[in-house]
Formats: structure tokens, sequence, C-alpha cells
């Protein structure tokens, strides 16, 4: 019996740790980080930037996530993905959530990428397209959407020209600049990309910015995106989420040039030199004239759906505070 008892003294004093020479106690567990998934609208590009930089200085790990970033995909677009959580997070535009609202699809925009609108019709200097009635006669590049039609429609009205003497023919994915040296006179680029990109192959443009075409054109693009069930369920993770996300971005405002080379190593196929140029004519209007990054307005929100409504490119009118929320955005001062 008391051989028993001593086995059993000394068995307790190796599981508490006593008696072994050692006074550490036992490590706790970790907890593991948890998995989001985030597809990108595009091939890496500097409106991704921030989200590279959040990855690569450990910001998306401090708040204990582990992001996987998801390339565009052919079996569904950015918006039908998050909208059925097949990815969490999404990188898309003011126009595609706006659609997405008005036909009852359940996404919203948590921050604006770029707080104003950087596209624009861009032609070479050559053909001499100065204004909207330069249009006439000419050959417009797009991808075949209804809302070319109705921009090209609206700035060309404003100057009495007349729209059907534009032609209009779909160049898809064709290389837009190339494109501009062949068989079109005028493409819509964002400049931040294409027409820095430009610059580098000495190619001159003039440029007609949508957002001096009329205000409500003044829209966000890109913009961060997830769904209605992921704020309700998981408000932590996307607050989370969205801190790291802000912290990459205003690293990228503050530092573009090693913020550039974070990108350039995410994006082994892109130009080095486009991205360099790209990121030093971007980083400073990524926030621009607003109180942080990536506030929203609801009069933005409001006034695009007005303009698609009014031309009858939307079934109905948005609400605007089911379509974007600041909630999310560190130290955010406003959820209007």
């Amino acid at each position: 019996m008391k051989k028993l008892l001593a086995i059993f003294t000394v068995s307790l004093l190796l599981l508490s740790g006593c008696g072994t020479g050692s006074t550490s106690p036992t490590p706790a567990t970790t907890k593991p980080p948890t998995v989001v998934n985030l597809m990108l609208d595009w091939t890496p590009n500097t409106n991704h930037t921030g989200l590279f930089v959040a990855q690569e200085k450990g910001y998306f790990a401090r708040e204990g996530l582990e992001v996987k970033f998801i390339q565009p995909s052919s079996s569904g677009n950015v918006e039908q993905l998050v909208a059925v959580g097949k990815a969490d997070f999404g990188v898309s535009h003011q126009e595609q959530v706006t659609t997405a609202r008005a036909n009852d699809v359940p996404i919203l925009s948590l921050a604006a990428i770029i707080q104003h609108n950087t596209s624009g019709f861009a032609s070479p200097t050559s053909k001499n397209i100065l204004k909207a009635k330069d249009f006439e006669g000419k050959t417009y590049g797009g991808w075949g959407l209804p809302s070319e039609d109705a921009i090209l429609k609206a700035l060309m009205q404003k100057e009495n020209a007349d729209f059907s003497k534009l032609k209009m023919i779909n160049i898809g994915e064709s290389d837009q600049l190339t494109s501009l040296t062949k068989d079109i006179d005028l493409t819509w680029i964002f400049y931040g990309w294409t027409g820095k990109e430009a610059e580098l192959r000495n190619q001159t443009l003039n440029m007609m910015w949508l957002k001096d075409v009329d205000p409500a054109l003044d829209f966000y693009t890109p913009v961060v995106i997830t769904n209605e069930k992921m704020i309700q369920s998981q408000p932590e993770l996307t607050r989370q989420f969205m801190q790291a996300v802000s912290e990459g971005y205003q690293y990228a405002i503050k530092n573009p040039t090693e913020a550039a080379e974070i990108l350039i190593k995410n994006a082994p196929e892109a130009n080095p030199d486009l991205i360099r140029s790209s990121q030093a004519w971007l980083s400073p209007r990524y926030q621009a004239d607003a109180a942080q990054w990536g506030i929203q307005k609801s009069e933005v929100w409001e006034r695009y759906a007005k303009w698609l409504v009014e031309r009858k490119l939307l079934p109905k009118m948005i609400d605007p505070s089911k379509a974007y929320t600041n909630e999310f955005l560190p130290e955010a001062n406003s959820k209007k």
C-alpha cells in the first residue's frame, strides 16, 4: 500500500511539473488565425496596393487573420461570389454594387479605395478630340456595356452632338492603347493605370474625365465589398479585416515608393516601371480630400443611382443606406 501511494505521489508531481527541476508553466495553446477569402476584380494592380501592403506588413496577421487572395474567376463575377459567400470580401465598383442592389443582391461597400473617379475617355492627341462634338464621325472602342452608351449620350447631348454619328465597337480585353493606334479613336480608361502606361509608351492622350461630365459620375470606383450576412453574423471579423486594410492604404498613401515595391513583389507579371509610375500618381488620390481613407457619402451613391434610373438603366431606385456603410472603418466619423 505504501508503495502504491509513493507511485501515485510521484505521478502527481510529474503531472504538475514539480519535482522535475522545471518551474515554467505549461504554454497556452495559440489560437489559429481565422482564414478569410478576398477576391480581386482584376489582376494585381495599384488599385490593390493597400491590400498587399496589409498582407506583407503583417497587419492582417496582427488582427488574427489569414487572408487568401483569389484571382478573378471564370465561374462567376466578384459580386456574385461574394453575395453567396464563396468569397468573404472582394474588390468591386460602385457601378456593379448599384446594379446588384437594384436586383436585390445582398452585397454592400465597406470602403472607397479611391475617393474620386479617375477614369475618362481617352484619345490620341493627334486626333484632336477635345470636346464631345468631336466624337461625331469617330469610332469608340469599349466593353459593350449599357452604361457606356448612356454616358457617351449624356456627354454628347450636353453639347448638342449627334450620338448616332459615333460608331461603337466592342474591343473586349484587347490592349486599349494598341487599339488607339489602329481601329478606334477613343476609349474609356482608368488613368492611374492605362494613362500612366501610355506615358511610358510615349503615347500622348487627350482626356475627358467622367467626373467633369456630370457630378453624378464622380462615383467610387473601386470599392471593398462584402455581403450582408458577413456584417450581421461576424461584425468583429469584418472590423478586424477593415482595420488592416485601412492601415495598408494609409501606408501606401504615406510611402508610395515602398508600397510600389511590395506590389511589384506580388504582381510579377506586371511592368515594374508602370507600377512605380502608377503608384506615385495614385497614392495621393486614395484619400484625396476625404476626412479619412475609405469614407463614403450617401449623396454620391444616391446621385449615381438616380442618374441611372433616369436613363432606365436600373430596374428601380436603390436605398443608398443599404448599398454602403462606414461603420467598419477605423474611427469612422459618419454612417451617412
